[in-house]
């Protein structure tokens, strides 16, 4: 019989503190402290806050996440921790404290990249490779072909912003507070996505980047025009247009993907995969092309160490380990 397998992960990438507990793929723990009531204040992530609140809440994230897994130091197999891309204090505080609690208990170390976990997600959904996967968040954007549970190949990402990234912008010109995705996504709802048709910017090109900055522009310059005439900006309206844009460049490229590569499966992560249209949206265009679609639960698509957990088990697997020489790296890329 193979040996069972405990990992204890730590994610701090950026303002969430998350520790998991996996065993053989499975949780048994997922413990989240968000920061987002602290940052609402400033409109946005503060990097220095971020790092401060992480390393307050670091070791009783922890704690509580073995104590809900009933799970002591002395029965994990591996300690995994997120060590880039992200805001780099935010890194060292969940870098740091993990290689010392390696290093005072003896446990081996894995070092994960980030969008490694938020693929890894699928894993905990019942994903299995080969499949075609749309990493979509604040940071990244990007369609991966996964090969298999640690092979990746990046097909295309985006050239400016990321989705989440023009979510938020365009929200925050538009007043709607922090976070602005969720936000932007719920007056959405009660708008008409035809009101404006924003540009498909590189919809028919053959390739899978992606590029919205040009579309945030799009969106601030119809705001200023309006503005400078004197009409009243129909706020519903233009975020249901919108969100009907990026929609459809990001389902319309990912399906493509999976297409050109005879791939039948498509799975989609990261923390604008909770969108609402987006989810709908790919349900929708999958079954219309015969292709399966797994979307982890909206937990699993935020920042969160579960994915972390899944992504170092199948690491551990294959003698994936880190040294103590491991140091937060906030650019890493998706080899």
């Amino acid at each position: 019989m193979n040996e069972s397998v405990t990992i204890l992960a730590i994610e701090t990438s950026c303002d969430e503190t998350s520790a998991a507990v996996l065993t053989d793929g499975q949780l048994r723990s997922n413990i989240i402290a968000s920061q987002i009531e602290i940052h609402t204040l400033y409109g946005g992530v503060v990097p220095e806050i971020a790092s401060r609140n992480h390393l307050m809440t670091v070791s009783e994230v922890v704690d509580e996440s073995l104590n809900r897994a009933g799970v002591s130091l002395a029965e994990l197999n591996a300690i995994a921790v997120t060590y880039g891309p992200g805001l780099v204090g935010a890194l060292l505080i969940g870098v740091s404290y993990a290689k010392a609690l390696a290093f005072a208990s003896g446990i081996p170390l894995i070092g994960v990249n980030h969008l490694a976990g938020h693929i890894s997600a699928n894993f905990l959904a019942g994903a299995k490779p080969p499949f075609v996967c749309l990493i979509i968040s604040g940071g990244h954007t990007s369609i991966v072909q996964v090969k298999d549970y640690t092979e990746f190949e990046v097909l295309g990402s985006t050239r400016d912003d990321a989705a989440g990234e023009a979510f938020d912008k365009v929200a925050r010109v538009m007043g709607l507070g922090y976070p602005g995705g969720p936000k932007l996504d719920a007056l959405a709802q009660q708008g008409n996505p035809h009101f404006i048709e924003f540009p498909r910017v590189m919809m028919e090109e053959n390739h899978f980047d992606f590029s919205f900055s040009g579309l945030k522009s799009a969106v601030l310059n119809y705001i200023n025009r309006e503005t400078m005439k004197g009409n009243e900006i129909r706020k519903a309206d233009l975020c249901a247009s919108f969100r009907q844009c990026i929609s459809d460049i990001v389902t319309e490229k990912t399906i493509r993907a999976a297409k050109e590569l005879h791939i039948d499966t498509v799975c989609i992560c990261g923390g604008v995969s909770c969108n609402s249209l987006i989810r709908s949206e790919f349900s929708r265009k999958c079954a219309q092309n015969g292709l399966n679609l797994i979307m982890p639960e909206p937990v699993l698509c935020s920042d969160n160490a579960g994915m972390i957990a899944s992504a170092a088990y199948y690491q551990y697997k294959k003698d994936d380990f880190a040294d103590l020489y491991l140091n937060a790296i906030p650019s890493l890329k998706l080899s």
